[in-house]
């Protein structure tokens, strides 16, 4: 720490990394503004960027001085209940900084924590002399950068994530946004502003995730940026009163994070959004199953007519007052013999689960759901025989997995959370999907402002209440929280596979994602597609995924996740049995992960270690342009002689061609050898390691 003391003013202070080089040093201007600045191996990366909050009672902004500070360096290791490492390594220094002002009195702390992979700082307010109620207006936080880098973002909005991304620079940002369309009922952002996370690349090769964790109590965070100084500030989602959030002190607000290197693997690879959470909250932890599943889901998007609805009518015509008087659709998949066959298929073949859509009461409204809007959580439809099911099920050893989509009636949905719940346990549910489609209720309220941040939450202690894991969907998007509720498996909170189906996803798409939105949690992407040529969702065109089947495979690895769908229709599987043993093998828990070459937007290379084996699986994507990855076998244990099993694109494959062309082979292989494997444009591979006795 470098630090000279006054009387009653410090000037300024500084801490490195632990490897040395990440420099921070914090200060306060003549006005006694706070600021920060960041360097990484002795360059300027993040400018002198100003610190503090605004609110309507109390301005913590300027007049400070630093009054003290506290340091600390902390060594220490964690193990996850489910991740891509068995143990996680949490080393950093720690800087607090004490600021306090006079007329009036005012009091905060800036606590900054500086890992070799990055930074996270937070507020912390204290108890203060005067108001301890604050409704908070804007956040100054700032990141000053040092030049005109390449930007991989998505625009700002307040209630969806679910955009392709744009690699642009700070000067071609305006025009970039420029080429968005507004989606339904979601709220762009006026102006240059983009959402976290998102990922930066410098002139020089440097690395930069931005985004936050422990998001709690808090507005997510947006960023507005300037395209002519090169420099970003937090935009916090308002309610629409134009309130950030509303405070009670002593507050903490979560933490505005950098992961930061010039290796793009390093990325990737990062727990620091992790390591800002809180240890697990729960203390028995032997109820939550990672898992695989299929699900009553992809046919409602094939363009083949199936509803998720039982009837075409509606609860509102005159003397219709209960479901036994609606006229059955006929396009109703989630009925009991549907049901039965996907449990068949699922215990066949050792899937863990069948999610099943559009079961329970509610749907008929959805055509006016802006003046209903209620589903109910324990009533299924008349052909959905939930006893039966239930009993099959459990006979065949497969987990049902409950689907709650509120419409966003996020309101009704907590006044019926708790009977939903023990509904689910009743029937012998333990994992739900839920789903806010739709603008939110309470109509004062986003997708991601404080209300909905709160909400989630809830659910998920609720959830853990009951010992039931979540999969949520169009909820604010994850900051790390899953270390400390990890019941909370998965999210989707962005855009997913389910867009293959609504004109697809460039091939790039997934090699962006690992880089961004899954540096807050893992994704419920749904992989596994294997028929890429689809009807187009609503709209009566043909849709073009954007991937082969050797890349849907690989997607398992280089899209990790605790709960992985196996998203296509069972008789496309039985088309490609071959293919589908991969997905049938493949892990959702790991002990390590390697990640061997990376460059955003355009390729990802990971091998991963079996948590219950000594299997190793690699998985390799490329963009829509091939080539060859080249895959260092160094990871492997020495002295051993292995088999590896290569499932890969055909040499005539092409992701919009011929994206069906795989071939299976296998060979032996070595330590420290180096694999030299073809990717097709939009391709993949994805390999099984075994050793041989």
């Amino acid at each position: 720490m470098f630090m000279l003391a006054g009387v009653m003013k410090m000037a300024a202070v500084g801490i490195t990394s632990p490897n040395g080089e990440l420099l921070l040093n914090v200060d306060v201007d003549a006005k006694g503004i706070p600021y920060y600045s960041l360097d990484y191996k002795g360059h300027p990366l993040v400018k002198q960027s100003r610190l503090g909050l605004k609110a309507d009672e109390l301005a913590l902004t300027d007049g400070f001085s630093i009054t003290g500070t506290d340091t600390v360096t902390v060594d220490r290791s964690w193990q996850p209940v489910w991740g891509e490492y068995s143990d996680v390594r949490d080393h950093f220094r720690e800087l607090a900084v004490y600021l306090k002002a006079d007329n009036p009195q005012r009091k905060m702390t800036v606590r900054f924590r500086l890992f070799d992979d990055g930074l996270g700082f937070r507020y912390e307010l204290p108890v203060q002399d005067g108001p301890n109620y604050l409704t908070l207006m804007e956040e100054m936080t700032e990141f000053n950068y040092a030049g005109d880098h390449k930007l991989f973002c998505i625009p700002g909005d307040y209630d969806t994530d679910e955009y392709l991304w744009s690699e642009t620079t700070f000067s071609e940002l305006p025009e970039a946004l420029k080429s968005y369309g507004r989606h339904t009922e979601a709220q762009r952002v006026e102006g240059v502003t983009i959402q976290t996370p998102m990922l930066l690349k410098t002139g020089d090769g440097v690395y930069v995730n931005m985004h936050e964790a422990a998001l709690d109590g808090y507005p997510a965070m947006l960023l507005d940026v300037d395209p002519a100084s090169y420099s970003m500030k937090s935009h916090l989602v308002p309610d629409r009163l134009g309130v950030s959030a509303y405070l009670q002190m002593p507050f903490n607000t979560p933490w505005r994070t950098m992961i930061v290197s010039d290796d793009a693997r390093d990325i990737l690879a990062s727990q620091l959004v992790l390591n800002l959470n809180e240890p697990c909250a729960i203390e028995d932890t032997s109820w939550i199953k990672p898992m695989k599943f299929i699900g009553v889901w992809w046919e409602m998007f094939t363009g083949n007519e199936k509803t998720w609805a039982y009837s075409d009518e509606y609860l509102a015509k005159p003397g219709v007052t209960d479901y036994s008087q609606l006229k059955p659709n006929g396009r109703h998949p989630a009925n009991t013999e549907n049901v039965k066959k996907y449990i068949d298929f699922a215990a066949k073949h050792g899937i863990d689960g069948v999610l099943v859509e559009g079961w329970n009461e509610g749907w008929e409204d959805w055509a006016s759901y802006r003046k209903n809007r209620q589903f109910l959580f324990d009533k299924p439809y008349p052909d959905f025989d939930l006893p039966s099911l239930r009993d099959y099920a459990k006979e065949k050893g497969v987990k049902l997995i409950m689907h709650h989509e509120t419409a966003a009636n996020a309101a009704d949905y907590e006044l019926q959370l708790d009977r939903a719940f023990q509904f689910m346990k009743d029937n012998n549910y333990d994992a739900v999907k839920t789903g806010y489609v739709g603008a939110i209720i309470p109509r004062s309220e986003h997708h991601t402002s404080q209300w909905m941040v709160d909400h989630v939450r809830h659910v998920i202690e609720r959830a853990a209440d009951y010992q039931i894991m979540v999969d949520s969907h169009e909820a604010p998007r994850p900051t790390g929280l899953c270390r400390t509720y990890p019941n909370w498996l998965a999210q989707e909170s962005a855009r997913g596979g389910e867009f293959e189906s609504f004109g697809g996803n460039p091939p790039s798409h997934t090699c962006m994602l690992p880089f961004t939105r899954l540096k807050g949690g893992p994704m419920d992407y749904t992989p596994g597609l294997f028929e890429p040529r689809l009807s187009y969702y609503g709209e009566g065109k043909d849709s073009q995924a954007g991937t082969t089947i050797a890349r849907q495979l690989a997607l398992y690895l280089t899209m990790p996740s605790p709960l992985q769908m196996a998203c296509d229709l069972p008789e496309n599987y039985e088309r490609f049995p071959d293919a589908f043993q991969f997905i049938k093998d493949v892990p959702v828990d790991w002990a390590d992960s390697r990640y061997l070459e990376a460059e955003p937007n355009q390729y990802i290379t990971v091998a991963r270690l079996d948590k219950n084996s000594d299997d190793w699986y690699v998985g390799a994507i490329t963009d829509d342009n091939a080539r060859i990855a080249v895959i260092d076998l160094g990871f492997l244990p020495k002295g051993g002689t292995y088999e590896a099993t290569i499932y890969e694109d055909a040499p005539d494959a092409h992701w919009k061609e011929n994206p069906q062309a795989y071939r299976i082979r296998k060979v032996q292989v070595k330590p420290g050898q180096k694999l030299q494997q073809p990717l097709a444009p939009g391709g993949g591979a994805a390999i099984r390691i075994t050793k041989k006795n």
